[in-house]
């Protein structure tokens, strides 16, 4: 908590908090959005100003933090920013970076103490005045900060409480917060605020875990507290932004909007109270659709690929894909393409059309009969004397990602594949065939989620007075693979409401066979479907990058070994 001796501040704080989106090892374009915001934010007012967690670099910087050159041009940037600001006198920076601590000699990787650190410096006059370095680590779930740098705990680095515009304001870095020494450390010294900077991943249910556990910081310390945070897509991981200020008492006195760059500019009145802007929170739906449309507007964009195409099936998955590619790129920079097989509804293509006419995209169709033909043709005398079976399916699934990886070639746009993650844990999908593509959008939404999600963006439309963009026969219609006749999903696999339920006590929450059974599940869809998950490893391990929604996903959450004896 605040220290007794420490006295109240006598005047307001004009602060503002960068809410950006910077680009991974952009270092200047990060540095000079950084320099652009403050010189604007100062302008009106402010004298402090806050960026996110590294945000000079952009997170997370994964291995490139191991170049030396890296670190070395990291530090250029932010003596390029101190030097650009220098002459705002009365500007006070807080800036997120990298730093080699002293002593560390990059180009012979000599990783002894201090070592790298994940770093805040205080800029003011074009000096570098101060550095605080993060002193708790996470190494859990997507993060894996032990493998780059040490903690300014254990580097000698202390705690470090700035003095600006008559206010004494502790740093802190993302975890930090989340544990009660370095806060307490700062208040300690005489912080009479604590100002959070942050790059902390978004999946469903954080952002009001993150108000709640910050205003039991707030509480416990007794002093205001900011929350700096960054917002946009960085390969499998989104930010969301929706950076806060909080009172002593933990209340929300400022809100940034969410998954939206934003300057979020509020007062920490001299009497404890905090006056700034108020986004509205969202519904859980809202925000993932939200990380879901900023998660490929931004792997599209930052990577530079000039649009999206989508094969699309008449089917919920495809569907829910194309609705997201075109809320996050526009219907311009989408193409679809349907693929009829001779197993294909004619509902199938009827509704395909209809989705693609709705949303207004250039739709294409190629029927793959001749290829299929030709395909049966070519192996029928090393197929002599077998049936037909899930390797005919399986040849149709890959000529369609054969046609789809030829556009993307052609014309350079990127192919969004439309697997789920009730499909990709159970191995219900094609290796080369369905999960060809760059980019796989729903990957980590299970197939109710996928339900649930294509009804709120139907609803969202009629609530705009706006056509619905997925057909309603799409959304009731039996899930169908329709790679055989009369095919559905449910031929093979257990309903998809006990499926997804396993899936999560599973994978999720790591509970065993015998925790899930005695839950109420049968035993024999368990057996099944924990058996499913463990022999597709191998196909996980091939499938696209895609967005991360739940606190645990097939890709930097999931490291489980391909060659496993291990079931329980």
């Amino acid at each position: 908590m605040t220290s007794a001796h420490t006295p109240r501040p006598t005047v307001d704080l004009a602060l503002t908090v960068l809410q950006f989106n910077p680009v991974v090892g952009d270092l200047q374009g990060n540095a000079r959005q950084i320099i652009e915001l403050a010189r604007s934010a100062h302008a009106d007012g402010a004298r402090v100003v806050l960026t996110p967690e590294l945000a000079l670099c952009g997170y997370p910087p994964e291995d490139l933090l191991l170049r030396p050159r890296f670190i070395e041009a990291s530090q250029e940037a932010l003596l390029s920013v101190a030097e650009a600001l220098a002459d705002l006198g009365d500007l006070h920076l807080i800036v997120g970076h990298p730093a080699a601590g002293p002593g560390l000699d990059m180009r012979t990787r000599s990783w002894a103490l201090p070592g790298l650190l994940n770093a805040a410096s205080h800029l003011h006059r074009g000096a570098v005045m101060a550095t605080y370095a993060k002193r708790e680590l996470p190494n859990y779930q997507v993060f894996d900060e032990r493998r780059y740098f040490v903690s300014g705990r254990d580097a000698g680095f202390g705690p470090v409480v700035i003095e600006a515009a008559g206010w004494k304001l502790g740093l802190l870095i993302c975890e930090d917060a989340w544990f009660d020494e370095p806060a307490q450390a700062a208040c300690a010294l005489g912080a009479q605020a604590l100002l959070v900077l942050n790059a902390s991943p978004f999946h469903a249910g954080k952002v009001a875990e993150r108000e709640q556990r910050m205003a039991e910081r707030a509480r416990t310390c007794a002093c205001p507290l900011v929350y700096a945070h960054l917002v946009g897509g960085q390969d499998e991981v989104v930010f969301d932004g929706a950076s806060f200020a909080l009172d002593a008492q933990g209340q929300v006195g400022a809100r940034a909007p969410a998954f939206q760059s934003a300057v979020l500019p509020l007062t920490l009145k001299a009497d404890g109270g905090i006056d700034g802007p108020m986004a509205p929170s969202l519904s859980q739906d809202a925000e993932i659709w939200q990380a879901l449309v900023t998660g490929v507007r931004d792997y599209l964009g930052k990577n530079g690929f000039p649009g999206a195409i989508i094969g699309l099936s008449g089917g919920i998955d495809s569907a829910l894909v194309l609705a997201i590619a075109v809320d996050a790129l526009g219907a311009d920079k989408v193409r679809t393409v349907m693929m009829p097989s001779p197993y294909t509804a004619d509902i199938s293509w009827i509704d395909a059309r209809d989705m693609a006419d709705r949303v207004g995209v250039r739709h294409d169709e190629i029927a793959i009969a001749p290829e299929f033909d030709a395909f049966r043709h070519s192996l029928a005398p090393l197929f002599e004397g077998r049936p037909e079976d899930t390797t005919e399916e399986n040849i149709q699934a890959r000529i369609r990602g054969t046609m789809l990886m030829a556009l993307s070639n052609k014309t350079g746009s990127i192919v969004l594949t439309t697997g789920n993650k009730s499909e990709l844990a159970t191995g219900y999908c094609t290796l080369y065939g369905d999960m060809a593509g760059g980019f796989a959008v729903i990957k980590d939404l299970v197939k109710t989620t996928v339900y649930r999600l294509s009804r709120w963006r139907n609803e969202q439309a009629r609530l705009r007075g706006e056509v619905e963009p997925i057909p309603e026969r799409i959304i009731t219609r039996a899930p169908s693979a329709e790679l055989r006749p009369d095919q559905t999903d449910q031929d093979s696999l257990p309903p998809y409401e006990a499926l997804d339920a396993i899936l999560e006590r599973y994978m999720e929450h790591d509970q065993s066979i015998e925790e899930i059974v005695a839950a109420g599940f049968d035993r024999a869809d368990v057996d099944k479907i924990t058996r499913l998950i463990k022999i597709n490893e191998y196909k996980r391990r091939q499938a696209p990058v895609g967005i991360r929604i739940t606190h645990r996903a097939f890709g930097r959450d999931w490291r489980y070994p391909i060659t496993s004896r291990f079931r329980a």
